[in-house]
């Protein structure tokens, strides 16, 4: 189920303050437990207001995060609205650790964030923080190639408003409004906002309806803050995760076979209704008080409540492997059938900081519980009609997840900052019931996903960084731990056993040197992320769109991060940066499974490059400023080879691409507000490529046969956008 917890992402807006600077100390102090400061040993890039505003309205925060240093995007529809998805350094989704104003957003199962009902967050977010490599500690699972750390936007004591409309390519639509109080008598302030977004999307199938509004009501008064946030989310979306096979591709850029089914006659039909449905309520509850002494301490309660349903057409499927009695006659038959969850989620998180010129330390406690249904019911039968069968899965995930942590910053000397950051992780959980994959197969009902596991993790992290006049030098070491998540364990559980998925660990070491001139910035960053037992997609999806992962023994991610940017005039900045790297396995060795998933076969492949990690990546960007009200700008992304296994073989290679972008912005005073007209182009040179996709590989029973496919993600050719936008 292609579902988002990061429909949070809109609340806990701390959107008030009795002067600007003082709600800015104390919210800083809420997001500070995750993220870097200035001297913080960690390589990291930021985006501030300035820029996230200026993004493309179609952008998910992936899309806009693009341009970012070892950052590569694709949405499955094509393009940015939908499920979208990034690689950081070449680590995936699950390996990114998301946490807004200093709660981790990512689903507790998958580990995943999904931004498909995610609109216009770029519009509440004060900055954006990206760490590449372990980071800083934070709450969840954990960051295992990076993390994305988000703070949201301020609102002064003054009144603010905004209404956003924009339009353009494949029936685009999106609509924002928001409003804040300010602070009113009594220290209090209210706000809220809305989004309503739509699109058709580039291919068959990649429509998006979703819907989002929030209110938030705060109190602050000297030095104590207190704010109650609620949101609903709601989404409908076409399903878009299968991606075309590149026979079809040629034949068909758009194509989308989600719904496919034929009539008696052999006519093709498509099912309307093949969709991703997903909503959610989430409330927090945060509470500051700042204390003599150079304290503050922070406590947040949160609780999502989340439910939706994938729902398919499937043609001549035998009814017995979907709940009816195994005498049913007809045996097979059409039908449609729905893939169900809900989950409950909540967070309990407090946080001690302690700051005087010498010393900066933050310690806390995360407290995280989670449960998950999964379940599947028959809607309708070509045979029997509308049906309410019983359900023909059920299974049920339970997480707990507790950390402790400890961060201090201690500065000797003016110039030199020592680092050290450690953080323990105890984990439970449990899953029981019937997976889908099993009943479809004609599994037997004895082969279950009853299943328990704890773990307990110690991640150190430590470093240092002298910094003189504009220069900067800075290294550290890190040790990170993670637990598999739902999808990598039940697949685990369906194969043969004997290879049972562990736990993996890396160590980061991260060197870099940072020069902040007055009209040249530039930095250069060698890391070395070594990792055991690593996690890896094997290029296969579940059928619920879920990338599959196995354990491979050692692998590394070795590289380097150069970029820069040079204002040699007012009117006048180029900025640009580059990535080289090496991402191998040692000795990688695939374990295929048999049609039937009764058991794997390995096949060896020696040392390799690791799926979907591009061994260069590079961007460069020219803006034109000519006046403080225009912005005009080109940019330009480069994405090496990739693969969409780790065999390295060529058939199962994305060829290198190059994508262009160009914007121009206008502002006008109107009023007591600003009026902003936008128009924005995408794919300016008219690229046809795909940037992502996944293989499939299985063994016939019969006579070891190796039977292998693909499906990619076609992106969209040339495209449109045109923004208007009046705030007061």
């Amino acid at each position: 189920m292609k579902k988002t917890l990061l429909l949070a992402v809109l609340c806990a807006l701390p959107l008030c303050a009795k002067a600007q600077e003082k709600t800015e100390r104390l919210d800083s102090v809420v997001v500070s437990a995750s993220r870097a400061g200035k001297q913080t040993p960690v390589t990291y890039t930021s985006l501030g207001k300035t820029e996230l505003g200026q993004s493309n309205p179609m952008n998910s925060l992936p899309m806009t995060l693009n341009l970012l240093p070892s950052v590569v995007t694709f949405n499955e529809g094509g393009t940015g609205l939908g499920n979208s998805a990034m690689t950081i350094r070449g680590s995936k989704g699950s390996q990114i650790n998301v946490t807004l104003n200093g709660i981790t957003l990512n689903d507790a199962e998958s580990q995943e964030v999904f931004w498909v009902n995610i609109p216009a967050l770029t519009n509440l977010l004060s900055s954006v923080q990206v760490q590449r490599g372990l980071g800083t500690s934070a709450n969840g699972a954990g960051a295992f190639g990076a993390s994305i750390n988000m703070n949201t936007a301020f609102v002064g004591s003054q009144p603010t408003g905004t209404a956003e409309l924009s339009g353009g390519s494949y029936m685009t639509g999106i609509t924002s409004v928001a409003f804040s109080s300010g602070l009113l008598p009594g220290g209090f302030y209210v706000s809220a906002a809305g989004n309503l977004s739509r699109t058709n999307g580039y291919i068959r199938n990649a429509q998006v309806h979703a819907q989002s509004v929030f209110a938030v009501l705060g109190w602050l008064r000297g030095k104590r803050s207190l704010r109650l946030t609620y949101l609903m989310g709601n989404q409908k979306s076409g399903i878009t995760w299968d991606g075309i096979d590149l026979d079809q591709y040629a034949k068909d850029r758009t194509y989308n076979g989600a719904g496919e089914y034929y009539d008696e006659n052999g006519n093709v039909h498509y099912y309307p209704n093949q969709t991703d449905n997903y909503r959610q309520h989430h409330v927090q509850l945060n509470y500051t008080r700042s204390f003599e002494g150079n304290l503050t301490w922070t406590n947040t309660l949160n609780y999502t409540r989340g439910d939706g349903y994938d729902e398919y057409y499937k043609s001549n499927k035998k009814l017995k492997n979907y709940g009816f009695p195994s005498d049913i006659e007809p045996a097979r038959s059409d039908l449609i059938y729905r893939k169900a969850m809900d989950n409950d989620y909540g967070v309990a998180q407090s946080t001690l900081r302690y700051r005087s010129a010498r010393l900066d330390v933050t310690g806390g406690v995360n407290l995280g519980g989670y449960r998950g249904g999964h379940w599947g019911t028959v809607l309708w039968t070509k045979t029997l009609g509308d049906v309410k069968s019983p359900d023909w899965y059920d299974n049920t995930g339970s997480k707990l997840d507790w950390a402790v942590f400890a961060r201090a910053e201690y500065h000797p000397l003016d110039w030199l900052t020592a680092y050290l950051d450690l953080q323990y992780r105890g984990i439970h959980y449990s899953m029981k019931g019937v997976d889908d994959d099993w009943i479809e197969y004609g599994r037997a009902d004895e082969d279950r996903l009853d299943y328990q596991a704890q773990w307990h993790f110690f991640n150190p992290r430590g470093g240092v960084t002298a910094s003189w006049g504009g220069h900067k030098l800075y290294a550290s070491v890190a040790v990170g731990n993670r637990e598999p998540g739902r999808g990598d364990i039940k697949e685990n559980i369906k194969g043969s056993g004997e290879n049972p998925i562990r736990p993996e660990k890396m160590v980061d070491v991260e060197a870099g040197y940072v020069f902040t001139g007055k009209r040249l910035t530039a930095s250069a960053n060698l890391y070395l992320m070594e990792y055991t037992d690593m996690l890896l997609e094997t290029g296969r999806l579940s059928s619920s769109g879920y990338a599959i992962k196995e354990n491979v023994p050692r692998a590394w991610r070795r590289g380097v991060e150069l970029a820069a940017a040079w204002q040699p005039l007012g009117w006048l900045k180029a900025d640009g940066n580059l990535t080289l790297s090496m991402n191998q396995i040692a000795d990688y060795t695939s374990y295929v499974p048999y049609e039937d998933y009764s058991g794997t076969v390995p096949v060896h492949y020696g040392k390799t490059t690791m799926l979907m990690s591009p061994s260069v990546i590079g961007m460069g960007r020219l803006s034109f400023v000519p006046g403080r009200s225009w912005l005009l700008s080109v940019d330009g992304k480069y994405v090496g080879k990739q693969y969409l296994d780790s065999s390295m073989r060529e058939e199962m290679a994305i060829p290198q691409y190059f994508v262009m972008n160009a914007q121009i912005q206008k502002s006008f005073p109107v009023g007591p507000g600003n009026f902003q007209v936008a128009f924005y182009v995408h794919n300016l040179l008219n690229q046809m490529y795909y940037a992502s996709g996944w293989r499939w590989e299985s063994i016939s029973l019969d006579d070891g046969t190796l039977y292998t496919g693909v499906g990619v993600y076609p992106q969209a050719p040339i495209n449109f956008m045109l923004k208007v936008r009046f705030s007061f």
